[in-house]
């Protein structure tokens, strides 16, 4: 198979297959790829096991430098992702006020609890000043919280401040999350 083109390897139909691909030095990573919408691909080809996508997924991990890997107790491998290598793409909200509990969802069918440990954060676009929101999923892995949930979001947002600045952001295990910059309180009435 070392013959084969990149582009026409196919999908290791278990982990296994994967790590034990051969076609590799040790220094060079898997030739895995994760896009911005949380799709995975090996060798450019889409990854359609689910099975095997949440596989993976449970052995990634972020170094300190913010390169992406799979470790096995055998061995490890970088990995390309794109922007993070979830997306949030659904919310429960549980509760109200201060006390809500905001559940996401993630593409991989993972739910956590956005709060102290899963906290939300959100960052502007760099020129167009959109929101990028995102939430922390384990071990410094977050997802991007989709356009649609972070709509819902917007719609459950508060005010908090009482002074000339106002923060909108949305409560979660009484932890308030921000959704943006803070705001002079005559622009937002």
């Amino acid at each position: 198979m070392p013959n084969t083109p990149p582009s026409s390897r196919p999908v290791p139909e278990t982990a296994a297959g994967l790590f034990a691909a051969g076609d590799r030095r040790p220094d060079e990573g898997y030739q895995i790829r994760i896009d911005r919408d949380g799709t995975w691909y090996y060798h450019g080809s889409p990854i359609r096991r689910m099975e095997l996508v949440k596989l993976f997924s449970t052995v990634l991990r972020r170094d300190e430098a913010g390169d992406y890997w799979l470790v096995t107790p055998a061995e490890r491998g970088r990995i390309q992702v794109e922007e993070v290598p979830f997306t949030a793409v659904g919310l429960t909200v549980q509760g109200e006020g201060d006390a809500q509990e905001l559940v996401f969802r993630t593409n991989l069918d993972v739910e956590v609890t956005a709060g102290p440990d899963h906290p939300i954060r959100v960052e502007e676009s760099d020129g167009t000043g959109e929101p990028r929101p995102y939430i922390l999923i384990r071990d410094n892995l977050e997802a991007r919280i989709t356009r649609s949930v972070f709509y819902e979001l917007v719609e459950r947002a508060q005010m908090l401040g009482d002074g000339e600045e106002v923060q909108v952001g949305i409560w979660s295990m009484r932890t308030f999350f921000p959704l943006g910059r803070p705001m002079n309180r005559a622009t937002v009435f």
